[in-house]
């Protein structure tokens, strides 16, 4: 799984039948420290997140083990939306 934040949304009005209805993501992924990295995946959205969220993403097969992406062509799904991080000790994001 890969931490990241939620910066945009994605609309493609064309597309495979498998994915209408579907909520498209935009994650930038985020380090241990909390700072965006320049790293970008489009995810398909299986927990109602939104624009701001710190986020888990699963890649590859994973993707598709939820009820919601189950037999879609995702390479990409939001798990989780995180409450907190903390490292050694010491929390680096908070909800």
């Amino acid at each position: 799984m890969t931490l990241g934040k939620v910066v945009g949304t994605l609309v493609a009005t064309r597309k495979d039948e498998k994915l209408v209805g579907s909520k498209l993501l935009i994650v930038q992924a985020v380090d241990l420290d909390g700072n965006l990295i320049r790293q970008y995946t489009v995810a398909m959205d299986t927990v109602g997140a939104g624009i701001g969220e710190m986020v888990l993403t699963a890649a590859g097969s994973s993707a598709r083990y939820t009820k919601a992406t189950q037999g879609k062509p995702v390479d990409s799904a939001v798990m989780a939306i995180v409450d907190t991080v903390e490292i050694q000790g010491k929390i680096i994001y908070k909800k």
